[in-house]
């Protein structure tokens, strides 16, 4: 895989410790795959503190599918790397996984396609696998892959996505211009051989005649860091919910 690629590791290892600590997830396929495929990592894309942050971040989007999903819904889960949300999520719809071809042949080696479950090997940017869905409300799920984008890239997305279904929500999370910069040098993608990444400070960019920007989730929710062993709560507050870390990493809902 190329670097970019590789960052899918990283959250994954995330589920894999939460679960295996139990706290925040439940992921027994994180920790199924983590424990084939044990990749290397070092540095803080191993650390327990981005662990829980990579958890605290899958749980808000767990969460908000859950409350937005239903049987005439198709899901999208776009960049979804190794990630097990479909499982997760348990969702009596269609559901669509979307990653590069190079990501979808390792999927494949640890998940099953069925009747409702599916596997795209397409750039993102590319949409035409979007042509054989036969839906017209749609929940598109962006977790870790907008900074991969250039803000132009992810403004095209959103309008082709937008133009395939009479009703779409997005949900996705982004870096701040600043946060993007400093990523060059302080990453735990870093490890992993990625410095460029692009940052969004205002959301309404992502705008299109029918798309609208709707508000920001918390990215580190008070009732889940209260989740964590009690001696790790203050310095993940520290190191992750501060006011500092907050103004840098947002995720934001979009709806049409």
């Amino acid at each position: 895989m190329n670097n970019v690629n590789q960052t899918l590791y990283i959250p994954l290892y995330g589920k894999a410790y939460v679960t295996e600590n139990q706290v925040l997830l439940k992921d027994d396929k994180a920790v199924e795959i983590w424990k084939q495929c044990q990749i290397p990592l070092k540095g803080k894309s191993k650390s327990k503190w981005l662990a829980y942050y990579m958890a605290m971040r899958a749980k808000v989007f767990d969460e908000w599918v859950k409350r937005h999903v239903n049987e005439d819904t198709v899901v999208l889960h776009l960049g979804c790397g190794l990630d097990s949300r479909a499982y997760r999520v348990n969702a009596k719809c269609q559901w669509y996984d979307v990653d590069f071809e190079e990501v979808v042949l390792e999927r494949k080696k640890y998940f099953l396609e069925s009747n409702t479950y599916h596997m795209v090997a397409s750039d993102v940017r590319d949409t035409s696998w979007l042509n054989n869905i036969n839906c017209s409300k749609a929940l598109v799920v962006m977790e870790g892959i907008s900074m991969y984008l250039t803000n132009d890239e992810c403004k095209q997305l959103f309008k082709e996505l937008t133009n395939c279904f009479e009703k779409v929500q997005i949900l996705v999370d982004v870096y701040s211009e600043f946060a993007a910069k400093a990523s060059k040098y302080k990453n735990p993608i870093n490890d992993v051989g990625v410095h460029t990444v692009y940052g969004l400070d205002n959301p309404k960019y992502l705008e299109n005649e029918q798309l609208q920007y709707i508000q920001e989730l918390e990215m580190t929710p008070t009732a889940y860091i209260e989740q964590l062993p009690s001696k790790d709560q203050w310095l993940f507050k520290t190191l992750y919910a501060g006011k500092t870390a907050s103004s840098m990493y947002h995720i934001y809902e979009f709806g049409k």
